[in-house]
């Protein structure tokens, strides 16, 4: 789904340059949960956003479904993240003056999807994630574990290919940090391809593969040992 290799990404100011990511080569398959940790500034949101085509690269290649990114218009750009790619922000990005339904339905209307069948997925959606009584509410009505369910909510009704979540749990509690992790486990479980930027070794611990990255190269990466019954659904 996703091959990266030799991806370099190099900042330039009138004082400096500094070179994000060092020759950065990875793989993501259909319907793997990998997490990327690492300290600040080790280049694991600059990965993210050059993976989510909201940065480009400097030198690499970097393959999307056998399509290279390198080069590539900002227009084909747009078309390929909003065909592939849904993303998942540390702070909701929520729209706050729109209702849960609204926020939930905005990336359909960017698509250009029917008023009916708009209208038809939000209430899937909803259902899904257990949101459904909060669709008239606005996100300052919501607590954080059900705002970043709306995001989840907005992320998912284009039906990506992959999901992309940056410090999913950042701005949440322990209870609610944990209801996300369990949202996205489920939703690995159910065939969803994640990855995901983390601080936190804790949320990290959910994934299949964990990627460890120091100034803007890739340390190592560790497969996580599950028990059997880890990625059993889970009621939420």
């Amino acid at each position: 789904m996703i091959k990266i290799e030799n991806l370099s990404k190099i900042f330039v100011t009138e004082e400096v340059q500094t070179k994000a990511l060092n020759g950065v080569s990875l793989t993501i398959n259909s319907g793997e949960f990998v997490s990327i940790m690492g300290p600040s500034g080790c280049g694991k949101s600059t990965l993210l956003n050059i993976i989510g085509l909201l940065d480009s690269f400097n030198e690499g290649s970097y393959l999307i479904n056998n399509q290279e990114m390198a080069n590539i218009t900002e227009s084909k750009r747009a078309t390929v993240r909003k065909e592939n790619i849904g993303f998942i922000f540390q702070n909701f990005n929520l729209i706050d003056e729109l209702s849960v339904y609204d926020n939930i339905e905005l990336p359909m209307i960017y698509a250009k999807v029917s008023s009916s069948e708009r209208k038809k997925r939000v209430q899937e959606i909803a259902e899904k994630l257990n949101i459904v009584h909060r669709l008239q509410h606005f996100p300052q009505q919501l607590s954080g574990g059900q705002q970043q369910r709306v995001a989840v909510a907005r992320a998912l009704v284009i039906n990506p290919k992959i999901i992309l979540a940056d410090e999913p749990t950042g701005n949440l509690d322990s209870t609610n940090g944990n209801e996300v992790m369990e949202l996205l486990t489920d939703l690995h479980a159910q065939g969803a391809t994640i990855l995901m930027v983390t601080h936190s070794s804790h949320d990290a611990a959910f994934s299949e593969k964990v990627i460890t990255m120091k100034d803007g190269e890739i340390l190592s990466t560790k497969v996580n040992q599950k028990d059997v019954n880890f990625f059993e659904k889970t009621e939420i």
